[in-house]
């Protein structure tokens, strides 16, 4: 019984220090959310700014024949860009994302297409690795907190491959697959389709992203007048990219936020769970501790009682 006892009390005082950890992680989460949540939301005037000024120089008639526009159709080849975390300890975040991207994989070859994919976080990519699914490229290091560089490049990744030519791997469409913030306790698991912009579906939550509406707002001739320098056709070709990449931003920091969200809830459940296995372990080591307390009484009645009799 003494044996049972060390046991018991080894596994409650490793038990703590899962705890502690847990509990760590989760006030760690917990303070990073909130600048997160505000990162996205600072996109939202610049977002609202650039969308309206798409707007007015698209009214002079200029979207008919835009590359970010137009449905390509000599190639075949489709970007899915996949949004996964760098680290574990967020439930299934990263696993509902990998199951969302391959189901849609598998419906673009159903259609005849070929998928290339693009992944961001460690998770994603040594999930492909171990099953052997080839990526275009990878980015890792910073999924919960992307930098301005790391996004930067992954907007200009996908732009130059969306605009590349056919014979030198250029893409028809380009898709996300992440993970939407909502609120603390709701992550939704999304793909959004990015290009080309004229067949891009309205997304309820988030209408500024949804440059036909704001378009339809300036039809040809009932805009205000404008002077563009140095001309329409070229601030056009300046500010569209720039909206994409603003999209793609947009995206990033909105699963970064998931991410902690995601992981303060895995984390709040992990210390409750250690919680209560420290309850039952020590509710056995008082058991042990009663039964080896029983046993010794039972000696030493048993060997009064023998002394008696020998008497």
């Amino acid at each position: 019984m003494a044996g049972a006892q060390r046991v018991f009390k080894e596994k409650i005082r490793a038990t703590s220090t899962l705890e502690k950890v847990f509990r760590a992680m989760e006030l760690i989460a917990a303070s990073r959310i909130s600048k997160a949540r505000e990162s996205a939301e600072s996109l939202d005037p610049y977002a609202r700014v650039l969308t309206r000024s798409l707007a007015a120089v698209a009214s002079h008639d200029l979207t008919a024949n835009h590359p970010f526009l137009v449905e390509r159709t000599d190639t075949n080849r489709v970007g899915v860009l996949v949004v996964t975390s760098d680290r574990g300890m967020a439930g299934a975040y990263s696993a509902s994302v990998l199951r969302e991207a391959e189901k849609f994989m598998q419906e673009l070859r159903d259609e005849g297409k070929e998928p290339v994919l693009y992944v961001t976080g460690r998770r994603g990519e040594s999930y492909c690795h171990f099953r052997g699914i080839p990526v275009e490229k990878s980015w890792m290091g910073d999924s919960d907190h992307p930098t301005d560089e790391a996004m930067d490049d992954i907007a200009q990744t996908l732009l130059s491959a969306y605009l590349a030519p056919a014979d030198q791997g250029g893409l028809a469409e380009i898709h996300v697959v992440y993970t939407r913030f909502i609120s603390m306790v709701r992550q939704v698991v999304q793909k959004r389709h990015m290009l080309p912009m004229a067949i891009v579906d309205q997304d309820d939550d988030a209408p500024e992203d949804s440059l036909r509406d704001e378009l339809g707002d300036y039809a040809p001739g009932t805009a205000p007048l404008y002077e563009f320098e140095p001309s329409a056709k070229e601030v056009f070709d300046a500010l569209l990219p720039k909206y994409v990449s603003h999209r793609i931003k947009s995206v990033l920091l909105l699963a970064a936020a998931s991410e902690l969200a995601s992981r303060q809830q895995a984390m709040h459940s992990a210390t409750e769970n250690a919680q209560q296995l420290i309850q039952d372990y020590t509710r056995k080591a008082n058991n042990a501790r009663q039964a080896e307390i029983t046993t010794e009484i039972t000696e030493i009645v048993s060997g009064a009682d023998a002394l008696k009799q020998e008497a």
